[in-house]
């Protein structure tokens, strides 16, 4: 499948999100850890979600976890998911983090919510990767 439509809904890169887009790349989801309180999270910022703390660092993730709520899409919304019809968006609970957010390509049937994932990264072109998710 082509994920080359992707790349004009990828989010700029920043200071602060670099290294989980660097991450994908090189086919690693990483996540935010807070070395004040353990937390971790995403999306990512300069500071802890969970207590402000500015001493954050960046841990490899699984990416496994399972799914806590989706919704299957059958419109066409944007001409990057055109070869995609139908999709599913799913939240995932990460096993070892917070919930995230990702597309669920090129299913047979529908997923329940419980059901496990691990992550999908499809490259966009040489630079970009993006997270989705398959079952597992």
């Amino acid at each position: 499948m082509n994920f080359e439509g992707f790349r004009d809904l990828l989010p700029e890169i920043t200071d602060v999100n670099a290294p989980y887009w660097e991450g994908l790349n090189v086919g690693e989801v990483r996540l935010q850890i807070c070395r004040s309180c353990g937390a971790r999270q995403h999306p990512s910022e300069s500071f802890c979600y969970a207590c402000g703390s500015t001493d954050i660092a960046w841990q490899p993730s699984t990416g496994e976890g399972e799914i806590y709520s989706f919704i299957e899409v059958h419109q066409l919304y944007n001409a990057a998911f055109k070869d995609h019809l139908p999709y599913v968006v799913a939240i995932v609970q990460l096993d070892d983090g917070p919930r995230i957010l990702g597309a669920m390509l090129g299913l047979d049937g529908e997923p329940e919510v419980g059901a496990r994932v691990k992550p999908a990264i499809k490259q966009v072109d040489d630079e970009r990767a993006v997270l989705t998710f398959e079952m597992a």
